[in-house]
């Protein structure tokens, strides 16, 4: 065992080790603020998406599971924006099949806003709003009740230790509080699912660390969590990794498996060892 898996299993919940196959006893487990499905995960089959004769994403098969922690991952201009936009009931698919919550994504868009988080690198915060404000404002837009917000937003902030702030400006947050603050407000609402775009982008190590802390929360309380970065060793946290080249899912499995296939010691080798047939650009 190399240097960096010594570290990234000393740092990770006692349900994710490595070295060995995927076993969450967690997987499955229905959150509080379930839809009219009751399920959890997603799933494509041959999703497509044309612009004209540009073809953005190209046939990409793949399911996650309930409660899982899925990246996906891919270089400039691999499609990635455009099969979450798709995902997140954002762009209507040219053809194929998917699920998003047991909703699907051609018929059921607005069903499948209701169900989801989502967090993009920029936070998605106002930022001449307070802390409070901002979580009135959201779990207002996710449908809560103020009876509903009022409690959860005390328990919410008890928890991020952010009881002291609570009537500061956000734009006076430091950016790790930021990040933990949008990251929170995203799964307010008790989504089945949380999309994550690069959600640690600009940010110091040790706060990427805590950040991974509160995902690791959300996915043990059963929500699915779908992220996209750019930093492999995150990658080394996740269940399960896609790996999108020039539109397609080039491969996927755990981080372990997907090291041993590659015969590499990293994710970072893994991922320049299929990013290399990549043909086009952003």
């Amino acid at each position: 065992m190399n240097k960096e898996e010594k570290y990234i299993t000393r740092h990770k919940p006692k349900s994710q080790k490595i070295g060995n196959s995927i076993s969450f006893p967690h997987l499955g487990k229905v959150p509080k603020g379930i839809g009219a499905r009751g399920v959890g995960g997603l799933s494509a089959t041959n999703l497509t998406k044309r612009f004209g004769n540009f073809t953005a994403v190209d046939r990409i098969t793949f399911e996650v599971k309930q409660g899982e922690i899925f990246g996906f991952l891919g270089a400039n201009g691999a499609g990635k924006t455009t099969a979450m936009r798709m995902l997140c009931g954002l762009l209507k698919p040219t053809s194929g099949e998917a699920t998003v919550a047991g909703f699907d994504v051609f018929k059921e868009q607005e069903e499948i806003k209701k169900n989801i988080g989502y967090m993009s690198q920029k936070f998605s915060l106002y930022e001449n709003m307070t802390v409070r404000e901002n979580i009135e404002f959201f779990g207002g837009v996710y449908g809560l009740k103020m009876s509903e917000i009022k409690p959860r937003m005390d328990s919410l902030l008890n928890k991020l230790e952010f009881t002291d702030v609570r009537d500061k400006l956000v734009q006076s947050l430091p950016l790790g509080w930021k990040q933990k603050l949008a990251f929170s407000t995203a799964i307010f609402h008790e989504p089945q699912i949380v999309f994550l775009d690069e959600p640690t982008s600009g940010v110091d190590p040790v706060t990427r660390r805590q950040f991974w802390d509160l995902i690791y929360d959300a996915s043990e309380r059963g929500i699915t969590v779908f992220v996209t970065t750019h930093y492999m060793d995150e990658a080394e946290y996740c269940n399960r990794i896609s790996l999108m080249v020039d539109g397609r899912i080039e491969a996927l499995d755990t981080p372990k498996n997907l090291k041993t296939e590659h015969n590499a010691n990293s994710m970072n080798e893994v991922f320049y060892a299929l990013a290399r047939k990549a043909k086009r650009v952003e």
